[in-house]
């Protein structure tokens, strides 16, 4: 035996000969029922001739109908290889590795078991334990809709704050949020830092008479304090540039934290329209997601910072009349089949594609976009972003670049092709059993590759596809 058989062989009883040297066959028989959920006795050629189960629902009437027939006969077609190495390992004198192997049962859900089998005796007869792993199985399906049903929530909770993000910093009126305990600025949208005519470092961070540099803070005071009592105060403060503005303030609570609502109003130099204006094109611009605005054919005509990091671009005007496809594609589908279809369907969100920089890098993005067919120029605009986070097990996130949910992608339907949509779905759930099957063999891929009834080339191929081949973990 070599020294890796060795580590791998089971570690017995040192001195059996003082417990089982009196054991007959009836004891045997019982310390072997009352210690495996199911125990198969096996002649040389693997035809079962008796049976034991430890759990009562497992004996049920078809199962009681093994005796007398192959082994093979009595599992599903992916482990039947797993039977036949089982039980030539056995009659080669190897030792064997715990397998998984499940049993048909018409009508009903395939049972998992974990078998080892040993030699019985030197007539050739072999033993075969198994352990039930339904409850495992099972347990492991609850957890992956509970992951799954919290990637929902926190999809939606991002939406959610993305919505008030957009609301914030492009509303016309001048808001600021005021922490109650500190007095320091918490947030101000930009229509109040261009009502105040600071930069905004300073403002966030600094305590609000600092902030609005009011000449006099008795006022200041005495509407926080009202505040403070009744809910809603409201004053006009002088400020210390002579200029004089309206304040609304609130309270509201947030986080178990008390915080100012400031609406604030006065003479800024624009009008509200014009500050949702700058707003807006400053949001665009300065977004930590990439946007892009094409003519109908797909060229660019201008795009954000941020897609000329994805892009890898130096300078706006390298990109600008470029085809947007030269970057952004998706598999088997034409930039013309793209276009056709945001024409037709108005907008499309989150679709999955690739995104390629000037020196061969590839990342996975999702993109939303949307046509502008009566615009002065018609145009079309595209949001793009690299995949959510995925929660793990823990609760924090990870990175899952085809982690789509059911309700995404059936939101996608009418919207791209039936079989994009196949492709993208079985994807998905590929990628989940992967994952699965890597936990559950702490990263052991051998062992991966027989759970999930692949070779261990085949495995390898899928983890490069989708990004999981981080290192050689292999423990086999």
């Amino acid at each position: 035996m070599s020294t890796r058989q060795a580590q791998l062989a089971p570690v017995g009883f040192q001195r059996p000969e003082i417990a089982f040297a009196d054991l007959d066959a009836a004891g045997a028989a019982s310390m072997i029922a009352a210690t495996a959920d199911i125990a198969l006795i096996l002649d040389p050629s693997g035809i079962i001739v008796d049976v034991s189960f430890g759990q009562p629902d497992l004996a049920q009437e078809d199962r009681l109908g093994w005796m007398g027939r192959a082994w093979q006969d009595v599992v599903t077609v992916e482990s039947k290889p797993k039977v036949d190495q089982l039980i030539a390992t056995v009659q080669a004198g190897g030792v064997n590795k715990w397998r998984q192997i499940n049993h048909a049962t018409p009508g009903a859900e395939d049972i998992p078991v974990l078998y080892n089998a040993v030699p019985l005796n030197g007539s050739g007869m072999v033993l075969a334990v198994g352990r039930d792993l339904r409850s495992l199985a099972a347990l492991q399906q609850s957890l992956m809709d509970a992951q799954q049903a919290m990637e929902r929530d926190y999809s939606k909770l991002r939406e959610v704050e993305a919505r008030y993000r957009q609301l914030f910093h492009l509303a016309g009126e001048a808001v600021m949020v005021v922490d109650a305990s500190s007095l320091q600025v918490q947030e101000a949208n930009p229509a109040a830092v261009k009502l105040i005519g600071k930069d905004q470092k300073k403002i966030v961070g600094r305590t609000v008479s600092s902030a609005l540099g009011v000449d006099k803070t008795s006022s200041l005071d005495r509407m926080l304090a009202t505040a403070r009592s009744t809910g809603t105060a409201q004053e006009d403060l002088a400020l210390s540039d002579g200029r004089e503005i309206s304040c609304l303030t609130s309270l509201f609570r947030q986080n178990r934290s008390t915080l100012f609502l400031l609406r604030l109003s006065g003479s800024a130099g624009d009008d509200g329209a014009e500050i949702a204006d700058a707003g807006m094109l400053q949001v665009i611009e300065n977004a930590p997601e990439a946007f892009v605005v094409t003519d109908l054919e797909g060229r660019i005509l201008t795009c954000n910072e941020a897609f000329l990091g994805l892009a890898q671009v130096a300078t706006p005007d390298l990109a600008a009349g470029e085809p947007l496809d030269r970057w952004l594609s998706r598999p088997g589908t034409s930039f013309a089949t793209f276009a056709s279809n945001l024409k037709t369907h108005g907008a499309i969100r989150s679709l999955p594609m690739v995104m390629a920089d000037e020196y061969d890098g590839r990342n996975t993005v999702d993109v939303s976009a949307v046509a502008v067919l009566q615009g002065n120029p018609p145009c079309f605009g595209f949001v793009i972003r690299p995949e959510s986070p995925k929660l793990d097990d823990s609760g924090t996130t990870e990175d899952s670049p085809l982690g789509r949910s059911v309700d995404q992608i059936t939101e996608l339907v009418g919207q791209v092709p039936l079989k994009d949509l196949v492709r993208e779905t079985t994807d998905v759930i590929e990628r989940m059993c992967i994952e699965a099957a890597l936990k559950l063999t702490n990263n052991n891929r051998a062992n991966a590759a027989e759970i999930l009834g692949l070779s261990r080339q085949s495995l390898y191929v899928k983890l490069r596809r989708f990004n999981l081949d981080g290192g050689d973990d292999d423990a086999s």
